[in-house]
């Protein structure tokens, strides 16, 4: 995954504890509301990032391959990240 990814999710972990702060200190709904989207986002960011690092590793590996099984196993699992995704 790398330690761009690692870096990047130790950001989203200390936005997180600046959100949870700011819902013990009673903060304003609206504020605690735009600073989870940005926790999102960030999230989803990072997310996209390691999905790609994925495609361009594991999934082309397995396409090129002579095992069929592995090729289906590996696709699926794509297919099951973007079903999951579409229910959140």
């Amino acid at each position: 995954m790398g330690a761009d990814a690692l870096k990047r999710l130790k950001t989203v972990e200390g936005h997180l504890r600046g959100v949870i702060r700011m819902v013990e200190e009673d903060a304003y709904c609206i504020d605690v509301i735009r600073q989870i989207q940005a926790v999102e986002a960030a999230l989803n960011k990072v997310s996209s990032q390691i999905l790609e690092n994925h495609l361009n590793s594991c999934v082309i590996t397995a396409v090129q391959g002579s095992d069929k099984k592995e090729r289906q196993r590996v696709l699926k699992e794509i297919a099951e990240v973007f079903e999951m995704s579409n229910k959140l």
